[in-house]
C-alpha cells in the first residue's frame, strides 16, 4: 500500500467533481491514481484536473462502482479525453 497521497484525475460535472474511471486492454473499468501531478500531466495533460486522495480512500470511493482494480502510474497506455463539442 502506498502511504503518500495520490493524485486522483477527476472530472467537473456541474458544482461537483466526480471520479475519473478508466478501462483496461480487456473492457473492464479500473480506477487510476498517480504518485505526482507532473507524472499525471505527463498521461493525460496539464489541464487534467486531479485531486489528492489516500490509497486506502481511493478504494473505498470506487468499491460499488465495479471498478476491478487500481492502477497507479500507468504510461502511455491511456489517452488525453477527447474534446467535446456541440
Amino acid at each position: 500500500m502506498i502511504e503518500d497521497p495520490l493524485y486522483v484525475p477527476v472530472r467537473r460535472s456541474g458544482f461537483s467533481l466526480a471520479l475519473r474511471l478508466f478501462r483496461t486492454a480487456a473492457g473492464e473499468r479500473t480506477a487510476v491514481a498517480f504518485t505526482s501531478p507532473l507524472r499525471l500531466a505527463k498521461v493525460l495533460g496539464g489541464d487534467q484536473d486531479w485531486i489528492r486522495l489516500s490509497e486506502p480512500a481511493l478504494r473505498g470511493m470506487t468499491n460499488g462502482l465495479g471498478a476491478i482494480g487500481l492502477v497507479i502510474d500507468p504510461t502511455g497506455a491511456m489517452s488525453r479525453p477527447t474534446s467535446r463539442t456541440a
